[in-house]
């Protein structure tokens, strides 16, 4: 079972603004697709609102204290981190990855195993920032630079993280 978060940031560890990325940038949508395509993924209410439906070809899991909270057929609503655990546990063969909010990436800080971060070289405005992590915890293993052209027009690298052993 691994545990992992998956996120974009800018500048100031900003990751959203009301609900939305503040940003577009294609490259990064594709890395999300490919590492999270037949994964599981846990968000929080808000980001299930703000994405509009399910992601296609996932478990999507809704983490919410709302217990009459309506999901589409098919999404998992659960209640609380022990929950999802759970549900980790019980399908060891696929990454249980964290896509969001900052509340619900605070609830898993001390379980996060793998850091997937986008990290855009730019400033934007918003209201959303990532939560402090133990970065001394984590090392990197991977830097995949970006290409900025007409579609994707900042600068940004794609970095892996993994928790140092104990």
């Amino acid at each position: 079972m691994t545990i992992a978060f998956m996120w974009a940031e800018a500048h100031n560890h900003l990751i959203g603004d009301h609900g939305r990325l503040p940003w577009h940038l294609p490259a990064d949508l594709q890395h999300f697709k490919r590492t999270t395509l037949n994964q599981i993924v846990v968000m929080g209410r808000k980001t299930y609102a703000g994405m509009g439906r399910p992601l296609p070809s996932r478990t999507n899991i809704v983490l919410s204290h709302q217990t009459d909270y309506s999901v589409a057929p098919g999404v998992l609503l659960l209640h609380d981190v022990p929950a999802v655990l759970a549900y980790a546990a019980a399908h060891p063969q696929q990454e249980t990855i964290i896509i969001g909010g900052a509340q619900i990436f605070a609830l898993f800080k001390n379980q996060v195993e793998r850091l997937y971060v986008t990290k855009i070289d730019t400033s934007f405005t918003g209201d959303t920032f990532m939560p402090a992590l133990d970065w001394a915890a984590f090392e990197q293993i991977s830097l995949i630079p970006g290409k900025v052209d007409a579609k994707n027009r900042y600068p940004h690298a794609f970095i892996t993280y993994q928790r140092r052993s104990k």
